[in-house]
């Protein structure tokens, strides 16, 4: 386990974190499944307590820690509250039983556990490959620890590597085009509406917003630059 100061690339707060990563050599479905429960089981044992609230993230990575939840308050009545990020977390957390709430009621959270698409040498990070970053961003600036988990197939030397679709940048559907100009114009690269899959026109997020994957063209000398210019576009 890493500590370190960073900034996230999905719009999300700028914000010190710790990477838990699990090392699995193997990059099949099996052996990437017992990473991410791994890191997951890891994260929770290690820093969810009782009495606390807790952010709960998006992704596959996610869904281990919410069984491993779930497993510590069968087995040692372990009492927490759980923040969704989305959709999906919130399913999760009602589907293994654990108690749901809200920021309005709970807007202090103890710590909150999510994952990440890429994470480099330098533990910057890539988010909202899922599209929940707006949720994700909240939660994460509420919480008092905040805890990414990934398997070793999440982690490369530079941002860009394993995770080719670029940076998802979540947007009002009013501004997608001034914002994908702006994206080009300053920062070069392609900024790319994202696309549904089965559904005719674009991703719409819990939130009712469009996402744009910025592809960048080489790779950034400080992210902390571009990460700071990508939140100030209005």
């Amino acid at each position: 386990m890493r500590i370190a100061r960073k900034f996230f690339l999905n719009n999300l707060v700028q914000t010190s974190f710790k990477l838990i990563v699990s090392r699995n050599s193997s990059f099949q479905m099996e052996a990437k499944n017992r990473g991410k429960a791994a890191a997951a089981k890891a994260a929770v044992d290690n820093h969810v307590k009782t009495s606390q609230v807790v952010g709960i993230g998006s992704g596959s990575t996610i869904v281990f820690a919410v069984q491993r939840i779930a497993e510590r308050v069968k087995e040692e009545g372990l009492s927490v509250i759980c923040i969704p990020t989305s959709f999906q977390a919130r399913q999760l957390i009602q589907e293994n039983g654990l108690t749901l709430g809200s920021l309005d009621r709970n807007p202090k959270i103890d710590v909150a556990i999510d994952g990440a698409d890429e994470v480099d040498k330098d533990l910057n990070c890539i988010k909202g490959g899922g599209a929940c970053q707006t949720q994700e961003k909240i939660v994460a600036s509420n919480a008092k620890e905040f805890y990414i988990i990934a398997d070793i197939c999440k982690q490369s030397k530079e941002l860009g590597t394993t995770w080719k679709q670029g940076i998802p940048i979540e947007v009002i559907p009013s501004a997608y085009r001034p914002v994908q100009l702006t994206l080009e114009e300053k920062l070069g690269g392609q900024a790319n509406l994202r696309m549904a899959v089965k559904k005719a026109g674009p991703v719409v997020t819990d939130n009712g917003n469009f996402v744009i994957d910025w592809q960048f063209q080489s790779l950034p000398q400080d992210w902390n630059q571009i990460n700071q210019q990508i939140v100030l576009i209005p």
